[in-house]
Protein backbone atom coordinates (compact mmCIF):
# COMPACT_ATOMS: atom_id res chain seq x y z
CA UNK A 1 0.00 0.00 0.00
CA UNK A 2 1.56 3.58 -0.81
CA UNK A 3 2.40 5.67 1.84
CA UNK A 4 1.45 9.23 2.66
CA UNK A 5 -1.14 9.34 -0.10
CA UNK A 6 -4.68 10.39 2.26
CA UNK A 7 -5.24 13.45 3.61
CA UNK A 8 -4.67 14.54 7.01
CA UNK A 9 -6.88 17.48 7.31
CA UNK A 10 -9.79 15.90 8.51
CA UNK A 11 -12.42 18.04 10.23
CA UNK A 12 -16.01 18.23 11.53
CA UNK A 13 -18.42 19.26 8.36
CA UNK A 14 -22.11 19.41 8.37
CA UNK A 15 -23.34 18.36 5.51
CA UNK A 16 -27.41 19.52 4.38
CA UNK A 17 -29.43 17.89 1.79
CA UNK A 18 -31.30 20.68 0.01
CA UNK A 19 -34.02 18.03 -1.13
CA UNK A 20 -35.12 17.64 2.33
CA UNK A 21 -33.35 20.07 4.71
CA UNK A 22 -31.59 17.14 6.81
CA UNK A 23 -27.84 18.12 8.10
CA UNK A 24 -25.58 14.99 9.16
CA UNK A 25 -22.45 16.10 10.70
CA UNK A 26 -19.30 14.04 9.37
CA UNK A 27 -15.65 13.84 9.13
CA UNK A 28 -14.14 15.35 5.74
CA UNK A 29 -11.56 17.11 4.02
CA UNK A 30 -14.12 19.16 1.18
CA UNK A 31 -13.63 22.84 1.04
CA UNK A 32 -16.45 25.46 1.99
CA UNK A 33 -16.76 28.65 2.27
CA UNK A 34 -19.94 28.70 3.83
CA UNK A 35 -20.82 27.86 7.42
CA UNK A 36 -23.88 26.80 9.89
CA UNK A 37 -24.68 26.98 13.60
CA UNK A 38 -25.52 23.48 15.43
CA UNK A 39 -26.05 23.12 19.12
CA UNK A 40 -23.98 26.21 19.58
CA UNK A 41 -21.07 24.97 17.59
CA UNK A 42 -19.95 26.62 13.69
CA UNK A 43 -19.06 23.60 10.95
CA UNK A 44 -18.37 24.26 7.68
CA UNK A 45 -21.51 23.62 5.31
CA UNK A 46 -21.76 21.60 2.12
CA UNK A 47 -24.85 21.80 0.22
CA UNK A 48 -25.68 18.62 -1.27
CA UNK A 49 -28.84 17.61 -3.74
CA UNK A 50 -29.88 13.90 -2.35
CA UNK A 51 -28.31 11.99 0.61
CA UNK A 52 -29.37 9.19 1.87
CA UNK A 53 -32.53 10.47 3.66
CA UNK A 54 -33.90 11.44 0.21
CA UNK A 55 -32.42 8.95 -2.38
CA UNK A 56 -35.09 6.47 -3.26
CA UNK A 57 -32.75 3.72 -3.05
CA UNK A 58 -32.98 4.52 0.87
CA UNK A 59 -36.09 5.12 1.04
CA UNK A 60 -38.23 2.99 -0.73
CA UNK A 61 -40.16 5.30 -2.62
CA UNK A 62 -39.60 6.49 -5.96
CA UNK A 63 -39.25 10.12 -6.48
CA UNK A 64 -38.30 11.75 -9.51
CA UNK A 65 -34.92 14.18 -9.20
CA UNK A 66 -34.68 16.18 -12.42
CA UNK A 67 -31.73 18.09 -12.39
CA UNK A 68 -31.61 20.53 -14.98
CA UNK A 69 -33.95 18.55 -17.24
CA UNK A 70 -31.84 15.78 -17.69
CA UNK A 71 -35.10 13.36 -17.67
CA UNK A 72 -36.78 15.27 -20.69
CA UNK A 73 -33.46 15.59 -22.22
CA UNK A 74 -32.98 11.66 -22.18
CA UNK A 75 -37.10 11.19 -23.59
CA UNK A 76 -35.97 13.12 -26.53
CA UNK A 77 -33.17 11.48 -27.66
CA UNK A 78 -35.16 8.45 -27.11
CA UNK A 79 -38.14 8.99 -28.74
CA UNK A 80 -35.29 10.52 -31.99
CA UNK A 81 -34.07 6.87 -31.88
CA UNK A 82 -37.43 4.71 -31.67
CA UNK A 83 -38.61 7.09 -34.41
CA UNK A 84 -35.33 6.05 -36.61
CA UNK A 85 -35.49 2.55 -36.12
CA UNK A 86 -39.52 2.27 -37.16
CA UNK A 87 -38.34 3.87 -40.40
CA UNK A 88 -36.62 1.05 -41.06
Amino acid sequence: MKKEIHPRNYRLVAFKDLSNDYTFITKSTAPSKETIEIEGVKYPLIKIEISSTSHPFYTGKMKLVDTAGRVDKFNRRYEKHMAGRQKK
